[in-house]
């Protein structure tokens, strides 16, 4: 898989990444998990599982992995694969994100999974938690899920943290957005500074055929320079489903994942799409996307539009089990 640059940061990535957000926890809310990963969801299984996935990622091309402090254990997954399978820092770009405490005490039931604290002292917290896990390999460190209500990009204190961060210490510095409002948080972090200095390069945001309403904002990133990372590329699974989706895939000799992930990747302003395969099956698959052949371009260009409206899309995920 060829890889390519992530804005202006000085990154390297490939076109599709592997999101740890299913592999790091035994509960989440993509679809078929049952199906997928079976009735053990021991820490053991579950660390075993996201190795084999990170293999098959790594075997496709990938060089782009993505995890973050709520994901569970998927720091501590990751790590412990970096290092068993001796990977040269200077080959992969490793991202992560604080933010998120995950409080789900490796429960399915759990009644709270995840907390959100965007404070200073979350901040100074997370940070070395996630340097002692994945040391060199760690490169981009994103806000995760930053909005305008948690009141962060107008944080001063939090702002000029982020960025010694980047000036002095070498991270490049991001932040994910989720909810209806990602266009107007990405076009506020756009803007925001401490003393004319801007800390953030990197934005990472929900971009599918069912949630498109970002993609102007994301565009004005990707010409201010940033890093444009998509996550959900498959709406949590729910595109696999789609009768359109899946008449093109028919049409294209492919998986109705390839589709949906080619679809993101068609927009000339996105640097990864994220896969959140949770077999080797399906990470093999995701990244075929990566090198679409004629059928394939034909088939995303021939899609319909059947997106939903913004809030309703939200409405939906909010409401999904953890499974």
């Amino acid at each position: 898989m060829q890889q390519r640059r992530l804005g202006a940061t000085g990154l390297a990535v490939t076109p599709v990444g592997l999101g740890l957000a299913a592999l790091g926890r035994p509960a989440y809310i993509t679809a078929d998990r049952d199906r997928d990963l079976g009735a053990d969801r021991s820490l053991e299984a579950m660390e075993a599982r996201c190795h084999e996935v990170l293999d098959s990622a790594w075997s496709t091309g990938i060089r782009y992995l993505d995890a973050a402090r709520s994901y569970g254990y998927a720091e501590r997954f990751l790590a412990s694969w970096l290092r068993a399978r001796a990977i040269d820092p200077a080959t992969v770009t490793v991202g992560s994100k604080w933010g998120y405490r995950y409080v789900g005490e490796w429960r399915m039931d759990a009644p709270v999974h995840e907390v959100k604290d965007h404070s200073l002292a979350m901040l100074r917290a997370q940070l070395p938690e996630s340097r002692e896990l994945l040391g060199p390999w760690l490169r981009l460190y994103q806000v995760h899920s930053a909005t305008l209500e948690s009141g962060i990009l107008s944080d001063a204190r939090v702002l000029a943290e982020l960025a010694r961060l980047r000036a002095d210490e070498g991270l490049v510095i991001g932040l994910s957005v989720s909810g209806p409002r990602q266009g107007e948080v990405v076009r506020a972090a756009l803007e925001a500074h401490v003393d004319g200095v801007h800390p953030f390069a990197c934005v990472q945001a929900t971009w599918n055929l069912l949630e498109p309403s970002a993609g102007p904002a994301l565009a004005e990133a990707h010409d201010a320079g940033w890093g444009v990372i998509v996550k959900e590329a498959l709406a949590n699974g729910r595109l696999l489903e789609s009768p359109s989706i899946v008449a093109a895939a028919h049409d294209a000799g492919c998986g109705p994942d390839v589709v949906a992930l080619a679809a993101v990747l068609a927009n000339p302003w996105v640097d990864v799409a994220l896969s959140g395969a949770a077999t080797p099956a399906q990470m093999a698959s995701n990244a075929s996307a990566a090198t679409p052949d004629g059928a394939l371009v034909a088939a995303v260009a021939g899609l319909p539009r059947f997106s939903e409206r913004p809030d309703a899309y939200w409405a939906a995920r909010a409401a999904r089990a953890w499974t």
